[in-house]
Parts: structure tokens; sequence; C-alpha cells
């Protein structure tokens, strides 16, 4: 069984990691909670204790013949710090132990992963920037913050991502280890459907849900990318530690996606965006007319995003386009491939109840080398690291290319 520490420090979003404790506990580890005094004036130790199944100490007092401030780093397999304050970041990046938690940081030997929640100031004091880069230089995983509301009226960075995501980052960390292959690596993800404007009130739209691009974002920056996610209309919450643009149309979509891909290594087109759109936008609701017939509504092709990129590539910028097809699916992707000069295509047979809005995938990848890989029917975070694990394996033929010519 997997042993976890989860570190919780004073700050309002501790009552958070009561939810990221369930999702631990509830996937079969054993996780012990190491909670700062302050954090015990937001969330009182029966309540740890009762949510994690054992005992919560506090300090380094506690069951000294145990020796808790050694015992419990050595014998975890990962310490998940959240909320993380600007004060643990400080005495976690100078090696200060003057609680169980902080002896717990110097004594463990597996990966260490902060998230971090403060007001938008902290975050961005130089104090605290010095102290976040100093833990990731030695190979502490410190996640970005979200964007949202923070305590009382504020606004802005430093807001504690949603615990679910931080558990899927925990998890791709106790998968993966700190092999941090996309380490130095930006890598440009696109997710979701566009939606193009009738009217004020309707639109043109597609069934995308945006998990197999949330997916690859995820699993972009637990490989120690950074990653910008641009995303259409989805209902999902943040992955942690991803820079979110949001979009609505496709041309928007285009603008964002351009703008990223400058310097992006590694493109990943997984949005799904409308082919055409109305020529023209009402600029009232559509009204049926006396007959009951609709006006013919005039379309105009949307921008080809994806061949758009290709036909820019630099040396060393791989394109990763997808092909959501409903017959003759490799024989249309292939196609594609070649016409958007794509360096993989990622090829789904999609339809409705299949794919769209779905947890798993069934894919199959076509390399422009010719190579044809299916990958079965796969869960979409599992799908995304084959595709980052394909995508490596090509960036290091480039390079050894390179190396020989």
């Amino acid at each position: 069984m997997t042993e976890v520490v989860l570190g919780v420090c004073g700050g309002i979003a501790a009552y958070k990691a009561c939810e990221l404790l369930r999702l631990f506990t509830e996937s079969g580890h054993s996780v012990r909670v190491v909670p700062t005094a302050s954090a015990l004036k937001f969330v009182g130790a029966p309540t740890w204790a009762a949510l994690s199944g054992k005992p919560v100490a506090t300090e380094v007092w506690d069951d000294a013949h145990e020796v808790p401030h050694v015992r419990i780093g050595r014998h975890a397999d990962l310490v998940v710090v959240a909320p993380a304050t600007a004060d643990m970041l400080a005495k976690a990046a100078h090696g200060i132990a003057d609680d169980l938690l902080t002896n717990t940081l110097l004594t463990a030997t597996c990966p260490i992963v902060y998230a971090p929640a403060m007001h938008t100031e902290m975050w961005e004091n130089p104090a605290t920037r010095a102290n976040v880069a100093l833990l990731r230089e030695r190979g502490a995983i410190v996640i970005e913050p979200a964007v949202g509301r923070l305590t009382g009226a504020d606004t802005g960075k430093g807001r504690l991502p949603d615990p679910a995501e931080i558990f899927e980052r925990a998890q791709g960390v106790l998968k993966r280890g700190l092999d941090l292959d996309l380490a130095g690596r930006h890598v440009v993800v696109t997710a979701g459907g566009t939606r193009e404007p009738l009217d004020p009130v309707r639109f043109i739209g597609n069934r995308s849900s945006g998990k197999q691009g949330y997916a690859l974002a995820r699993a972009a920056a637990a490989r120690g990318a950074r990653v910008t996610l641009v995303t259409a209309n989805v209902a999902l919450p943040d992955p942690a530690g991803v820079e979110i643009i949001r979009v609505g149309t496709t041309e928007e979509l285009r603008d964002a996606t351009v703008k990223a891909f400058a310097d992006a290594d590694i493109v990943v087109m997984a949005a799904a965006p409308a082919d055409f759109r109305p020529a023209t936008m009402a600029d009232q609701k559509i009204k049926k007319t006396e007959g009951g017939a609709p006006d013919p509504i005039v379309l105009v092709t949307n921008p080809d995003i994806a061949a758009e990129l290709g036909a820019n590539k630099r040396t060393g910028q791989l394109l990763v386009a997808f092909a959501a097809e409903t017959q003759d699916a490799l024989e249309h992707a292939r196609a594609k491939l070649v016409r958007k000069r794509a360096d993989l295509i990622v090829v789904n047979v999609v339809g409705v109840d299949r794919v769209f809005g779905s947890d798993n995938n069934d894919a199959t990848l076509l390399g422009a080398d010719g190579s044809t890989t299916a990958l079965g029917e796969l869960r979409k975070e599992d799908v995304a690291d084959r595709i980052y694990d394909h995508a490596i394996a090509l960036l290091e033929r480039q390079v050894d290319a390179g190396e020989t010519a």
C-alpha cells in the first residue's frame, strides 16, 4: 500500500485538504496527515483522524519513542503539502525545521509536491518566487496556484488548485516519480469544442467535452513541461499548474494558438474546432417565419489551424493533430496527416455516446514516418501519456538526425 503524507498548513484553503484526503484514501492509499499548529485553527485534529483512519501527530514530542520527525518522512512514498503557505515554502527552501511537518520535509527521501495557496501579492513577492525557484531546483514539484476568488473579496493568482487536480498531479508523480522528461519544454494543448454564433442565443457546435485535451495538459505538466491550455467551452476544473486561455470560436482558438505556438516545442491540437461558421451573425434572435420554414443559413469555411501551424513549423517543433472520424477513419486520417504536415495524428472513431464525454478513448497513432500504433481502449490519461511517449521519441530522433547531418 502506498504511504502518502499529507501536510496541511494554516490557510483558509485548509478545509479543501479534507477533499484531497478523501480522494487519496478512497483510491487505496494509506495517508498520514501532518497539520501545522496554524492548520488546526481551521480544521481540528479529530477531523483529520476520522478521515484518514490514523492518529494525528502535530508535535515532534508526540510519541517521542517512535521518533516521528524522522520516521514519517523516511517511510513515505510521497509527501503532498496542500495548502502550502508562503511561510512553509520559505522554511522548506531554507531547511528550517521547527515543527513536525518541516522535520518531515527534511527527512523525506521521496518526491515532494507543494500546492501553494496565498494572496496574489504574497505569491508574486520576490522572496516567495526565489524560494519556489530554489525548491524546484532541488527537485521538488511546486504547482502553480490557480486564478480565482481568494479570501474576502480578492481575486487573482494564488487560489489552491481544485483538490481533484492536485490528486491527479500526485497520482502522476506516484506513477512516474521525478522522471520529468518534458522539463524545459513548452507544450501547447487545445481542448474543447468551439461554438459559432448564429444569433445572440444559438450557435453551431459539437459534442466535444474537452476531457482528452485536459488529460493531455495534466500529463504534460506532470512530466515537467510548461503548459499552455487553450480551451473552448468546457465544464471541467482547471488542470493544476497550467496556464489557461479561454476562447469561444474557431477564430479565437486560432489566434490564441498561433500566439502560443511561437515558442512552443510541442503543440497538441486536441480541440474540436468547427469546420464552418455562419457567414453573418443575426443581431437579434432569429424568429420563425409565418410558414415555419427558416431562412437558409449561409456558411463559410473556418481556418484550418493545424494546417497553418504545420506550414509554419520550425526545426525542433512537433505538431500532434487529431482526426475524429465516423467512417474510413485511417484513410481520412492519413490524408490529414499529409495535408496538415503533422508529425503525429491521433485517430478516433467518434459518434453519439462514443469518445465524446467518455473517460476512455480508443485511439490509433499515425506517424509521419509511416508508423501505425493501435492503442486500444484506454483511460484518456493513459492515452495522453502514450502520445507524449511517441512525441518525445520523435523529438529525440530529430536531435539525433541533426547531430549526424
